[in-house]
């Protein structure tokens, strides 16, 4: 497939006089939801951006650090509770023109063809049937998508589906190109190819953007495509950690300096995996802990995986991440429920096996289920909590919606959703209680 045109002149990345002017502010920024009893439950706090022209920012973080969040509140489709955001100097009070979102999924209309699905980015631009025609070919020939322009989606590829996104989000000439998550939705070799195509188009400047943020998990395509990351911690979303990426382009991943980068990200999310909401560093005690959703034959698997000959029950990371072709997006959950169920610990950018993991790899079925239902009740009240309520009941069963509320009173709802699957999971496996989805009831 042909990739973004490739024009003569080149972007300049060499140092200027003083700092570029900014393209977005974002001062102060928090965001909160209410919870269920009305009182404010917050996902973002005291952020502070200023992504400047010429300049690739990235928002890398684990899931629920709120980067999708904070990335509507730069395109202006959300409000932020607390400080403001600021386009070209001015407040955000909605969607702006001059910005332009990609998006991860494809976000097609099925119905529409390539030319038709292209052509909605200029849907509220006011120019002639003819001026937006052109445009959108135009937009169509530049991602390399020419001879498509009557295809429907279905026809397509995903890597195609997806440059049909950017083409729309392009068609609007933006300033400021908003990405969230462009390229997770896409097979390995598919992502590669867009990821080196957009950068082309942004070196080659074949378009008039002047800054893009994108929000990604991946480290790697971090370091490879951002001049500038911001790492968020969660619960809520802030700031934790900014890192600048002075390497030119094209980027070599096997370049030391390239790996010391990724490496100390490593370094930087390990130390947040285990952090709990209030800062203590401590994980264990909290009825509202944010379980990650990792189903329990996957921790089992994992734990097999590092005990092995290979790992010897001690690895980097990263290295784990390559061993089991893991993202960093799903390694991650893994490592930190293994830290928090006290089987692993997390040092360094490297996780190993405490003794209790170590004897979970020795023991059987049976001993395994045991081992983990003595660390489950100990380390995660949830589950304890269930339990104590199906004992204290006569008929040893307890409605979903209970717990709901509960949780919702801790946590944002989509949050709250998570952790109770996690924890019916980790339930079901230890022998502590059955659960009816049917009928949305734990019991014996």
């Amino acid at each position: 497939m042909p990739g973004f045109a490739r024009p003569a002149t080149t972007r300049d990345d060499t140092p200027h006089a003083g700092p570029a002017a900014p393209v977005l502010e974002l001062d102060h920024v928090g965001m909160s939801f209410a919870r269920p009893s009305g009182d404010p439950l917050p996902v973002l706090v005291d952020i502070d951006v200023t992504l400047r022209e010429g300049e690739i920012l990235g928002l890398l973080g684990r899931s629920g650090s709120g980067k999708s969040t904070l990335l509507r509140v730069a395109a202006g489709l959300a409000l932020p509770s607390a400080g403001r955001a600021l386009y070209r100097g001015a407040p955000l009070g909605g969607p702006a023109e001059g910005i332009a979102v990609v998006f991860q999924t494809f976000a097609l209309y099925p119905w529409l063809t390539v030319l038709a699905n292209v052509e909605l980015g200029l849907d509220a631009s006011g120019l002639g049937a003819d001026a937006v025609r052109e445009r959108a070919m135009s937009a169509i020939e530049m991602i390399g998508l020419d001879g498509f322009e009557s295809a429907f989606p279905r026809e397509l590829s995903g890597g195609m589906r997806q440059r049909v996104g950017f083409a729309r989000a392009l068609v609007s000439e933006p300033k400021l190109l908003l990405m969230d998550e462009p390229f997770s939705a896409l097979d390995v070799l598919t992502a590669e190819t867009l990821r080196s195509d957009f950068l082309d188009l942004w070196t080659q400047r074949q378009t008039p953007i002047e800054a893009v943020l994108m929000v990604t998990h991946n480290i790697e395509e971090a370091v490879l495509m951002c001049d500038r990351v911001h790492v968020l911690g969660g619960h809520p979303g802030h700031i934790v950690a900014t890192l600048n990426v002075p390497l030119p382009r094209p980027r070599n991943r096997l370049d030391p300096a390239f790996r010391a980068i990724v490496d100390k990200l490593y370094g930087i999310l390990t130390a947040r995996i285990a952090e709990f909401p209030d800062g203590s560093g401590t994980v264990r005690g909290a009825f509202g802990l944010r379980l990650p959703h990792v189903l329990s034959h996957r921790l089992v698997g994992f734990i097999d995986a590092l005990a092995a000959a290979t790992h010897d029950g001690h690895a980097e990371l990263a290295a784990m991440a390559a061993a089991l072709m893991l993202k960093p997006d799903e390694l991650f959950p893994v490592a930190a429920a293994l830290h928090l169920l006290g089987f692993a610990e997390l040092v360094d950018r490297t996780i190993k096996l405490t003794a209790a993991g170590r004897l979970f790899v020795r023991a059987g079925d049976s001993e395994r289920k045991r081992l983990f239902r003595e660390h489950v009740v100990q380390f995660v009240p949830l589950v304890a909590h269930i339990r104590e309520v199906l004992d204290e009941r006569e008929e040893h069963r307890a409605p979903r919606a209970r717990f709901e509320l509960e949780l919702e009173d801790h946590l944002h709802r989509a949050d709250a959703e998570t952790t109770l699957r996690t924890a019916i999971d980790w339930g079901r496996y230890a022998g502590l209680f059955s659960y009816d989805d049917h009928t949305r009831t734990f019991g014996d």
